[in-house]
């Protein structure tokens, strides 16, 4: 299934203009990436869906197939962004490996970060439904794993590059996990 370009569009609209701190959700809504925009949430998540980032890294950080959802934090003031980012960062790295690379370090005063003011849904129903099918989904992660280990081996052996093969590896064992869960319920077996 191609992504619904129209109902994504749709929904972006819906997304705040203002500053602040984002999360890009995975099928299961599950974030996996946390970034901040000091020129606007909604413009910045749009680069990243359209893959227009300036920086190859990011690019090959987070493949757009997966993102289903974005979360936003807004703030009335840009000296905000980066504690609310790193405290982001930190909660939902505990949960599942994000995709960042970059680790800010934790908080001297560390705090419980708010839950997003703004969650918004940027795939149909229907195409989650079919991606989530784990003969789909697996071969999707492999390939974009495959892609960020060249880019690691060709062109940047770097940290940042080294975390977000981690979180892809994890995820891909996840996926691998699923289908043969999915083999096991198909011939029955315990």
């Amino acid at each position: 299934m191609a992504i619904d370009l129209k109902f994504r569009r749709d929904a972006l609209r819906k997304l705040t203009t203002h500053i602040g701190c984002y999360a890009l959700c995975d099928l299961n809504e599950v974030p996996i990436y946390v970034g901040q925009s000091i020129d606007g949430i909604r413009s910045r998540v749009n680069r990243h869906l359209t893959s227009a980032r300036s920086d190859i890294i990011a690019n090959r950080q987070i493949d757009v197939w997966e993102i289903a959802w974005v979360w936003a934090w807004p703030v009335a003031e840009k000296a905000e962004i980066n504690n609310l980012e790193t405290a982001l960062f930190h909660k939902y790295n505990q949960q599942s490996t994000l995709m960042n690379g970059k680790i800010p370090p934790p908080l001297s005063s560390p705090f419980e970060p708010p839950e997003p003011v703004e969650k918004i849904q940027v795939m149909t129903d229907a195409e989650i439904r079919e991606k989530l099918d784990p003969a789909l989904r697996l071969p999707r992660q492999v390939e974009h794993y495959s892609q960020i280990v060249g880019h690691f081996l060709a062109v940047k052996n770097s940290r940042q590059i080294a975390g977000a093969m981690q979180a892809h590896f994890e995820r891909l064992q996840k996926y691998h996990r699923d289908l043969l869960g999915l083999a096991v319920d198909i011939d029955g077996d315990s």
